[in-house]
């Protein structure tokens, strides 16, 4: 992982009229959430440099405002229904070197000798913000049908903690069915019945 440094400024004007000006500039629109210390912060930026810095990997940001910089890491991204437009970024102030919640999505590697389903997305784990992961990787190569993937299962990054109920589970495999291999296979067999017939 690494980190960026992102040059904001501070809205001076609020609403949706204001954000539409400021996206067609090119500019993202975020807020810095308040906490006991701190007040919420209204912010917009270069949202190519944005963009950047996540395609590098970053997660921990410093954002650089109104002569003073405060580290942060994305809470929440809102896009719009087509996902093609990024409407908000949401941050959370955090201290480097101290321990903080985040979510993290989950990436199924290898193949299973059934079908995955997985009732997560996302889980949410505790760790200094140097240390957020991209993804927490969960195998489920060679793993054959019936079988369950608990939380207590998941082999987490040292210094990373998963925060879910250890009993949670996570994905089951289940058999494949053949059925529509074998409707596939009535339907053509049928239609050689009735060829035959014609002739």
């Amino acid at each position: 992982m690494t980190d960026a440094k992102i040059i904001c400024s501070l809205r001076e004007s609020l609403g949706s009229r204001a954000s539409r000006r400021l996206r067609a500039m090119g500019r993202a629109i975020a807020s810095l959430q308040a906490d006991s210390d701190h007040p919420h912060v209204d912010l917009h930026f270069d949202e190519a440099e944005f963009h950047s810095a996540r395609r590098a990997h970053a997660h921990l940001f410093d954002l650089e405002f109104d002569g003073k910089s405060e580290s942060a890491i994305v809470r929440e991204l809102q896009w719009d229904a087509f996902g093609d437009t990024l409407l908000h970024v949401e941050f959370k102030r955090v201290i480097r070197g101290q321990k903080t919640e985040s979510s993290v999505p989950i990436s199924f590697t290898g193949t299973p000798a059934g079908v995955l389903n997985h009732d997560l997305e996302a889980v949410t784990v505790s760790c200094i913000p140097s240390l957020i992961p991209d993804a927490i990787k969960v195998s489920v190569d060679g793993l054959e049908p019936g079988a369950h993937i608990k939380a207590a299962d998941v082999v987490m990054p040292e210094g990373i903690e998963l925060l879910l109920d250890p009993e949670t589970e996570i994905a089951v495999i289940s058999e494949i069915r053949a059925t529509a291999a074998a409707a596939d296979g009535a339907d053509g067999a049928d239609a050689e019945e009735g060829d035959a017939s014609a002739d």
